[in-house]
């Protein structure tokens, strides 16, 4: 089709459902790692990345189910934290999938996960992740077969910037924020995304009980706590 033609005078009128927002539900289901106790998402829209990371919540110990319109209501309880790795065949499909790297490590203190679309650090670059995390002090070596390996004690609070040569790393905010809510003190990430995911992810996780300030700025104030718990 070279062109669309649009006869114009004619008024819209009816209703739209508005689903809800995609990246921001991604890193909120990783975030539902954090907790022993039930989290419930509402508004979830049905969509593959969705499926794809509640598949990825499933391989890592979590009891999924879905209810309402459309499946638009997650309900996720931790069942099993023995299970740590993050396997190629799911994470090679969706990128936000690696979010799931910062929950690891803070809640288990343990984690394998391939990089997105199991390529090294380069073409899709996560460096900004990994330098984030290295400086709350987890050792996160790329390993065999494109996984990131990492075996911590506990992780400790820093200050970092989190932009790079594009801007700040949305994804790269999301890992190393969820990562600093369980850290031992008090993290600053400077040049942090602001954008509306980034947002959301910090009021739930103000709801699991983490302490954040400067929610939409570029300097997030992250006060480490000993445990979250469930939310709706």
């Amino acid at each position: 089709m070279d062109k669309f033609l649009i006869e114009g005078g004619t008024r819209l009128t009816g209703k739209v459902r508005c689903s809800g927002a995609k990246n921001a539900a991604l890193p909120i289901l990783a975030a539902t790692l954090m907790t022993d106790d039930v989290c419930v998402v509402e508004g979830v829209p049905d969509l593959q990345d969705i499926r794809t990371m509640l598949q990825l919540l499933e391989t890592l110990g979590v009891e999924v189910t879905r209810s309402g319109t459309s499946g638009s209501a997650v309900t996720t309880r931790v069942v099993n934290e023995d299970l740590c790795i993050a396997h190629y065949d799911l994470m090679s499909t969706m990128r936000a999938g690696f979010c799931v790297l910062g929950p690891l490590l803070a809640r288990r203190k343990r984690c394998q996960v391939s990089l997105p679309g199991g390529c090294l650090i380069g073409p899709r670059p996560v460096e900004l992740h990994l330098k984030g995390l290295q400086q709350l002090g987890a050792e996160v070596p790329v390993g065999k077969g494109g996984y990131v390996e990492g075996e911590i004690t506990r992780l400790k609070g820093a200050e970092m910037y989190m932009g790079g040569p594009y801007g700040s790393t949305v994804l790269g905010t999301a890992n190393v924020l969820m990562a600093a809510t369980l850290a031992e003190g008090n993290t600053v990430l400077e040049g942090a995304a602001i954008e509306p995911e980034i947002q959301d992810l910090c009021r739930f996780l103000v709801c699991m009980g983490a302490r954040i300030h400067g929610i939409g700025t570029h300097r997030l104030e992250v006060e480490g706590v000993e445990s979250l718990h469930g939310t709706r």
